[in-house]
């Protein structure tokens, strides 16, 4: 996987809730009645729900969906999500079991081939008429070709006891994906007792946190000394600008935490943004 950069406006690329706010999912979920064909009307329960892609099925053919591909739909007319990799908005609207998705727009970020594909797929599929059925937590979009896009409903989650997996990391107006070959190998584990705890990279860490509002205010760090691999060590200095002894703001929105810390670090201009992205790892 290479490694791209994109200058955006951090809350525009992550698109956030507003920091410290855990949000729930909103949904007054009470599903209509089935007609003769068996399809549930889904105007109550389709909004307000983070829904999880699973995959989509084009021609016949199934492709699985990336960690992180999702949906949400607000009751004000506007889906947003992830298509895997880039963030997106766009109009939405909702009539019966009909889905109308229209015009909008997507961050530009380069990606994984294998995700790059499932992107294209993902954005012709979910765009105009879309037949909606829900079949427990289950959300299954038709096409007018007979395409699908299968979703599962999400639950929000806490920041305490939640394994957050770092995906995104940021520098100033800069965000950007993991170096090559450290997918999956910073977490986070925030404990209920004020502490934090997981991997950097490479070494495994444990310090302080304390929560407070919507900030994070953490204590200096104790890590293990392995000696890593250059892209390794990379991420552990990019996660360890953005916790070791910082203050940072802090936002969750159902699944995916950002942390945002400001101040110079070594070899950076002062003023310097360091952030990261995270997202809830399954299971």
């Amino acid at each position: 996987m290479h490694r791209h950069r994109i200058a955006v406006s951090v809350l525009a690329l992550l698109s956030l809730a507003a920091c410290g706010t855990e949000s729930g999912s909103g949904s007054g979920s009470r599903s209509g009645t089935p007609g003769d064909s068996g399809t549930v009307q889904t105007t109550p329960s389709l909004t307000d729900v983070r829904w999880s892609v699973d995959s989509v099925t084009v021609g016949g053919k199934r492709t699985e969906a990336p960690e992180g591909a999702h949906v949400q739909i607000d009751a004000k007319g506007r889906a947003s999500g992830s298509y895997g990799c880039n963030r997106f908005t766009a109009d939405a609207r909702i009539e019966g079991d009909t889905l109308t998705v229209g015009a909008g727009t997507t961050t530009q970020m380069g990606c994984e081939t294998d995700v790059q594909r499932f992107e294209t797929l993902m954005s012709r599929a979910f765009s105009g008429r879309l037949t909606a059925s829900i079949a427990k937590r289950t959300l299954t979009l038709t096409t007018a070709k007979g395409d699908t896009i299968t979703l599962t409903a999400r639950r929000p989650v806490p920041l305490a006891g939640t394994d957050w997996r770092v995906t995104i990391l940021v520098s100033g107006n800069s965000a950007s994906s993991l170096p090559t070959g450290t997918e999956n190998k910073a977490r986070l584990a925030f404990g209920r007792d004020g502490t934090v705890h997981g991997t950097l990279g490479c070494n495994s860490f444990r310090g302080k946190a304390a929560v407070s509002g919507s900030t994070i205010t953490f204590g200096p760090v104790t890590a293990t000394r392995k000696v890593c691999k250059d892209p390794e060590m990379k991420l552990e200095r990019a996660v360890l600008a953005v916790i070791d002894g910082k203050r940072t703001t802090y936002g969750i929105d159902q699944r995916t935490l950002t942390l945002t810390a400001a101040g110079a670090t070594s070899g950076t201009a002062d003023g310097d943004t360091k952030g990261l992205g995270a997202s809830a790892a399954d299971g």
